[in-house]
């Protein structure tokens, strides 16, 4: 009796499975960039200053855009109240990265300012989903009231930048109203400190 060899059959692989293998490596890709990014080195190393465009006459200004390749400034150094801590001014913004995302969260999610100081955030998304950044009265942030500055449809490894003055006693707050963020817990305190 003759017998034919065996071939191996080749089984066909899900497209689940394809899927599950591509958003693996997304979310690997994603936290590599967020770890350079967030510690400053790498091929995505951000430096320079280059903060919103000013507007006269308001407490806020800007909602230019900045590459992360291009710059998103440095900022000064040390906290308010601390030694060696310069406030930004109307002239010289201080600059204060946040990073939205991945996921719902902003980073950092608490951030402390001088009574009277000017700030440019540049807002950096981390992430596949598009935020916002709306900053201002902790009660207006908090309703989404219409007319509370914010730059809005910051998508996946872009950057905006928003600049505001901190004029008054507090509280002030940080959020992204896009659909269900804000609801997710994606928002922010602001700490005025005299």
């Amino acid at each position: 009796m003759i017998t034919e060899p065996r071939t191996r059959r080749s089984l066909p692989i899900p497209g689940w499975a394809i899927l599950l293998v591509a958003v693996a490596a997304l979310v690997v890709a994603t936290a590599a960039i967020t770890a350079t990014l967030v510690a400053g080195s790498g091929p995505f190393r951000m430096m320079g200053d280059r903060p919103g465009m000013m507007m006269g006459g308001g407490s806020f200004a800007g909602n230019g855009s900045a590459g992360l390749m291009g710059g998103l400034g440095t900022g000064s150094s040390g906290q308010p109240g601390s030694a060696g801590f310069v406030a930004g001014t109307v002239a010289s913004p201080r600059v204060i990265r946040v990073y939205a995302g991945p996921g719902y969260a902003f980073s950092p999610s608490s951030i402390s300012v001088a009574r009277g100081e000017t700030v440019t955030f540049v807002v950096a998304t981390m992430g596949p989903t598009a935020h916002e950044f709306m900053v201002g009265p902790g009660d207006a942030v908090a309703s989404d009231t219409p007319g509370t500055p914010e730059v809005a449809d910051i998508g996946m490894m872009q950057a905006k930048s928003l600049t505001y003055t901190f004029d008054g006693p507090g509280p002030y707050a940080f959020a992204c109203h896009a659909a269900g963020h804000y609801e997710a817990g994606m928002r922010g305190t602001i700490v005025v400190v005299s």
